[in-house]
């Protein structure tokens, strides 16, 4: 569980080097939206300054036409799994409202990682940006592509964590 006291936006997890931060964009709740579907986005990264890169994720996200940001989570620094010879990661989560399909969405998302420096030189390499749609509204499906709910949201801390706490 969490132990210490905020300090500089800052809380450390006790036993080890994981942190939980709060930025000017994170956590926030932003407004209602008009647009047809909710979407929760998972956010990651760990390569470069992740935080300003959230930041700047968060704007490109706020000036697009189809896209209402409606809330954001903490941000939480966590070790890598899978591949483990990488830099910590720095994960947040996103509620949105689109009109853009599930498809679509996804689409966009892979654009956005590219746009934001991604390169995908191997499975769980390190990233400069990782977008997963966790949940689309409450549609189920099993596509090549695109699994939703995503399959292992619930036994990732790096979601669960900022999901579920807020400053």
């Amino acid at each position: 569980m969490i132990n210490g006291k905020i300090k500089r936006g800052i809380r450390k997890i006790k036993g080890d080097n994981r942190e939980i931060f709060s930025t000017t964009f994170f956590p926030a709740k932003i407004k209602n939206s008009t647009k047809k579907h909710k979407t929760l986005i998972g956010l990651g990264c760990n390569v470069g300054d992740c935080v300003k890169r959230f930041k700047k994720l968060y704007l490109f996200l706020q000036n697009h036409p189809k896209i209402n940001i409606l809330q954001t989570s903490i941000i939480y620094k966590n070790p890598p799994f899978g591949y483990l010879n990488q830099p910590d990661f720095y994960n947040t989560v996103m509620v949105i409202a689109t009109n853009l399909s599930p498809f679509e969405l996804i689409r966009f998302l892979q654009y956005t990682e590219k746009k934001f420096g991604r390169i995908r030189s191997f499975k769980n390499a390190p990233r400069t940006l990782d977008l997963d749609i966790i949940i689309y509204d409450n549609l189920e499906m099993n596509k090549n592509n695109l699994i939703l709910p995503h399959p292992f949201f619930k036994k990732r801390d790096s979601v669960l964590l900022p999901l579920f706490l807020k400053d």
